[in-house]
């Protein structure tokens, strides 16, 4: 739908992604796609470098999410934001369900 703004259909996924979770690690996102591991993976170090992306760790985990400070993070989310609404219903529903797993009894807070 907006590879051609973004430049590859990866790169695409990726984003979409993003703006329906707010962020993300690559091998979540890859399995979302069927996709490889090693191609997110270079998209998001791509998005990183240039700005787009800001990544931090959680234990041994990279997460990513969009750069608050990036210039044009307004316009890109508002983008991603209108190709979500086209995406089929069931995609949109695997997108937006973000669910972790739930915290096993009795594990202090």
């Amino acid at each position: 739908m907006i590879e051609a703004i973004v430049g590859s259909e990866g790169a695409e996924r990726v984003l979409l992604f993003l703006a329906a979770r707010n962020e993300g690690y690559a091998s979540e996102i890859a399995n979302q796609w069927n996709m490889d591991v090693s191609t997110v993976q270079s998209q998001l170090k791509r998005m990183e470098r240039d700005g787009l992306l800001i990544s931090s760790t959680r234990g041994r985990t990279r997460i990513y999410r969009f750069n608050p400070r990036y210039i044009f993070k307004e316009e890109t989310q508002a983008l991603l934001n209108k190709a979500l609404l086209h995406l089929p219903d069931s995609l949109q529903a695997t997108l937006l369900l973000d669910r972790r797993r739930p915290r096993r009894t009795g594990k202090p807070l």
